[in-house]
């Protein structure tokens, strides 16, 4: 990486500047979540109560889209049972640290494709022109990508996973009182993890360009993968085959996509080094 600040343009950067510049992008990145997080722990309570709760409303739009696709599909099971969910909060600081996680949490996604900037500026100037050439893009395809998973864990997984858990009940004996902490951990994790596994594409790419992963070696192993995928799908929906399916079909979608781009990458790879021998 060159050092931008020494009056030769081609004078490498040492450890301790290499360190410098990217205490200085973490910084400008965590200013900017802090930001975001201000502007939304201003409007927190709505927030909570219509966004972060949205999924245990029996009027949440998703229960909406269920049921209409299951009238057309003739399949009445796909529309959801009432959910009757009752929270408590156990901690005399519970609702205000509440806010500020949900606050941090949308903060962070908000400015993802900011972090994602920064992160790509402190990299960008160690790479060569053609493999910047490859990566044009990546913030605005990691940032999709990103978005995309969030949405579907939000509006597809997050319900069916409140409505079952939510009533699913050992015994009539049992009744669901449910704190909020366990019930924003269960969106959370689900939101931002599925944001990352939407990231796959993108991490195939890389893996694929320095030849640690190969198209050959994820067809080889695509039977492994459809049964880890489906049994994920099994276990964060309830228990019907028409709810796995719903989940299944765009991971494996994802899969598959991975391995298309797996194979560009690795065709490219090939080429260049083809190019360096000739």
């Amino acid at each position: 990486m060159l050092d931008k600040t020494n009056p030769n343009p081609n004078a490498e950067m040492g450890f301790l500047d290499h360190i410098e510049a990217l205490r200085w992008h973490i910084i400008r990145s965590a200013i900017v979540i802090v930001v975001m997080a201000i502007l939304v722990f201003i409007k927190v309570e709505w927030i909570f109560d219509r966004i972060i709760l949205g999924p245990a409303h029996n009027d949440f739009i998703s229960y909406k889209w269920f049921c209409a696709l299951g009238r057309f599909f003739h399949y009445d099971s796909f529309c959801l049972g009432e959910i009757k969910m009752e929270f408590q909060n156990t901690a005399v600081t519970g609702q205000f640290m509440m806010g500020m996680s949900v606050s941090m949490m949308l903060g962070f996604i908000i400015s993802f494709p900011y972090v994602l900037w920064e992160l790509w500026k402190f990299i960008k100037p160690a790479l060569k022109s053609e493999e910047i050439r490859y990566a044009r893009g990546i913030v605005f395809w990691c940032s999709l990508l990103f978005f995309t998973g969030v949405l579907f864990a939000y509006f597809i997984l997050a319900p069916y996973t409140i409505n079952f858990f939510g009533s699913y009940q050992l015994s009539p004996k049992f009744k669901n009182i449910i704190t909020i902490d366990n019930y924003y951990d269960t969106i959370s994790n689900l939101v931002l993890a599925l944001g990352l596994v939407f990231e796959l594409p993108i991490i195939v790419f890389f893996l694929s360009r320095i030849g640690v992963l190969t198209p050959q070696f994820m067809r080889e192993k695509r039977k492994y993968a459809i049964l880890i995928l489906f049994l994920l799908s099994e276990i964060i929906t309830p228990p019907d085959l028409f709810s796995c399916l719903l989940v299944f079909f765009p991971l494996y979608f994802l899969f598959e996509i991975s391995v298309f781009i797996s194979g560009r990458a690795v065709t490219a790879r090939l080429k260049k080094q083809a190019k360096n021998n000739n």
